[in-house]
């Protein structure tokens, strides 16, 4: 039978097949071994083929071929990857300048991640209730950095209801990932979007100003007017651990329309002579919070917080 994959634990999935019935499953030992770059060759998101049990669980026998995934790393030293979630139509990044605070950095490789296997984004800044004198200014800033780039922003709020109901249009019929730091409201604004579900929400440590996490798996739910959603657990750092240094640029929408122009062609855009990103830079053509965060993608820096 052919399966969606909702929700996995690391051993186990849950696995939507026909019907709309959900299995309980795990997977087949030598697909197990398949894919060693990664801590599970079986993601939320998949497309799967498995085979039920006397006991009615089933056996995820292989994996379809995937449009696209987005990772992060899965430890600090780790070589090996953690796929979040697979086949997405469109990647949401919640964001809010305070109470945690969103930092363009985690902003930019975030973007990086998923247009390096074009994925659309945009940004829903939540706790709009709160963007007042300071804040909303923060709020002005960080839309005029990403809006003219094509990443459409959203001012929402999971406690008024403010914007939900244009997210929810844009949602339809699409398979959608939400991520972001804990604490931004992820799973409040689910509960909003779809009011049937009743997931789990944490708060702020007062003591760090840091998101409690509630959610610990990635899972995905269906939508009432079509689609789904996916939640994630938060993160305090969003690695594509698979980049190629010449290839960053490609992932700066404003970069990538230049990098042609460079007098060299070999440029990394870092300290080189005729480099025309340095140039825009320089003459105000691309925003230098996005330049200093591509320069840490470059070297490797985790300043992500």
């Amino acid at each position: 039978m052919k399966g969606l994959v909702l929700k996995s634990t690391g051993s186990w999935f849950e696995v939507i097949g026909p019907e709309e019935t959900v299995y309980s499953c795990r997977m087949r030992g030598q697909l197990r071994l398949k894919d060693t770059d990664t801590t599970s060759p079986v993601s939320v998101g998949d497309q799967v083929n498995f085979e039920l049990e006397k006991d009615n669980t089933g056996v995820i026998m292989d994996v379809l071929p995937r449009s696209n995934y987005i990772v992060r790393k899965s430890v600090k030293l780790s070589k090996q990857s953690h796929i979040i979630a697979a086949n997405i139509d469109r990647a949401w990044l919640i964001v809010t300048p305070v109470y945690p605070k969103t930092s363009t950095g985690f902003i930019d490789r975030f973007i990086a991640g998923a247009e390096s296997f074009r994925i659309p984004i945009s940004l829903l800044f939540n706790k709009a209730d709160l963007f007042k004198a300071e804040l909303e200014e923060v709020q002005k800033e960080y839309i005029s950095i990403y809006e003219p780039l094509g990443y459409t922003c959203y001012n929402v709020s999971a406690l008024t209801g403010e914007g939900i109901e244009e997210v929810k249009r844009a949602m339809i019929d699409k398979v959608n990932l939400f991520s972001g730091h804990s604490g931004v409201g992820k799973s409040s604004l689910i509960n909003k979007i779809e009011p049937s579900l009743t997931i789990k929400t944490g708060g702020i440590s007062k003591q760090h100003m840091k998101g409690i996490h509630t959610t610990t798996f990635a899972q995905m739910y269906a939508l009432t007017n079509g689609g789904y959603i996916i939640d994630t657990p938060g993160i305090k750092e969003f690695v594509n651990i698979d980049f190629v240094p010449s290839e960053i640029s490609h992932y700066f929408i404003e970069m990538r329309a230049l990098m042609n122009e460079c007098h060299f062609n070999n440029c990394l855009h870092d300290t080189e002579k005729g480099c025309s990103i340095i140039a825009a830079v320089e003459a105000g053509k691309i925003h230098r919070s996005r330049y200093y965060n591509y320069l840490s993608i470059l070297h490797n820096e985790d300043t992500f917080r």
